[in-house]
């Protein structure tokens, strides 16, 4: 499948640790409610009809590209669609975020899971959606595909949407253990298979977000999250490599996960992302040198006002150095956020 010539490699070059012009900046969560473009899209179509139609995710992804001198364009689609895959339901409700109405609550509830999952079946119109962008990005930037970790996928599963503590899913792992790895090997499976569905359709970088790394302690990190955040590198690069496919960069980015960088690092990852509350020089001398970083402002540091904001990025940078270094956000970007804010971001990065 040829696609057009990639124009700007700086993402893809500094998670292989080559050398850069200037530095990589992209924003998680950059295509979505910030922007008033989107919101006039959103208001016109659901939120899940827009992931499962290539032709509107393709327009939400391009967005912030056509707006912003971004460096990476991701791919407009949701962590939920894997638990839907296996036939269960996932809304959005406004003002709440995703609900799953019928939860997993005990183990003899996995039997409800439609498994095996054939991710071309289920999943094709993420990897549609995927290549009709990289059509469309005319080689301006590289396209990241994503999905979200096994373990965070099990807490939606259980809680049955957001939660601030996950104890109905950390119950399971302590009632529960071997249910529990019987959830995260299946749901293992399918994300090895939709990633590498996803290097298939044409995504430049992976990114797997293990967003709930912060409710679990070292002990159960270790027991039941960071096997399966291993194995699922060890098998995409495998299975890329048995397809004839070239090897893309892997990013993972564990939430909260301060108590476990020596451990990924040892996960064959290219790149970890770091939220804000990790300190980037700490974070180097645990990871090593031969590993990218990416992150790590705090999203509410865009309410700064500009002086303040560029001078925020400006201590971030100087925190990470210029070699081995993706600039992003700590987390997502907020809905209520000035785009503005977000130009000051890439325009100071790129400043240096």
């Amino acid at each position: 499948m040829a696609f057009p010539v990639l124009k700007n490699d700086r993402l893809l070059r500094a998670a292989r640790g080559e050398e850069v012009d200037k530095i990589p900046v992209w924003v998680m969560r950059q295509a979505g409610r910030y922007l008033p473009e989107f919101r006039e899209f959103r208001s016109k179509h659901d939120f899940f009809t827009i992931c499962q139609t290539p032709e509107l995710a393709a327009e939400i992804t391009l967005q912030p590209i056509r707006r912003y001198d971004l460096d990476a364009s991701i791919i407009f689609s949701d962590i939920l669609v894997i638990p839907q895959a296996l036939g269960m339901v996932v809304e959005m409700r406004p003002g709440v975020g995703p609900v799953l109405p019928d939860p997993l609550v005990t183990p003899s509830d996995l039997k409800k899971l439609e498994h095996p999952v054939n991710v071309n079946e289920k999943l094709g119109y993420v990897f549609e959606a995927i290549t009709l962008t990289r059509h469309k990005l005319e080689g301006k930037v590289p396209l990241i595909g994503f999905s979200g970790a096994p373990w965070t996928l099990m807490g939606y599963m259980i809680e049955g949407g957001g939660t601030k503590t996950m104890s109905k899913a950390k119950a399971w792992l302590y009632r529960h253990p071997e249910a529990s790895k019987e959830l995260l090997d299946l749901l293992t499976d399918v994300i090895v298979d939709y990633l590498v569905g996803q290097v298939q359709a044409g995504a430049q970088l992976l990114q797997l977000f293990e967003s709930n790394a912060e409710y679990l302690g070292p002990e159960l990190f270790n027991q039941f999250a960071l096997p399966a955040i291993a194995a699922i590198n060890k098998r995409v690069r495998e299975k890329v490599t048995q397809l004839n496919l070239e090897q893309v960069p892997m990013t993972v980015f564990a939430k909260g996960a301060h108590y476990a960088l020596e451990e990924l690092s040892k996960c064959g990852y290219d790149v970890i992302s770091l939220d804000w509350t990790m300190d980037p020089e700490l974070a180097r001398k645990r990871v090593g040198p031969n590993i990218t970083l990416q992150g790590n402002l705090d999203p509410c540091a865009l309410y700064a006002p500009k002086g303040k904001l560029e001078e925020a990025v400006k201590e971030m940078v100087g925190k990470f150095g210029k070699r081995r270094y993706i600039a992003n956000l700590g987390h997502g970007i907020y809905p209520d956020m000035d785009p503005e804010s977000v130009k000051t971001l890439i325009d100071t990065i790129h400043s240096f």
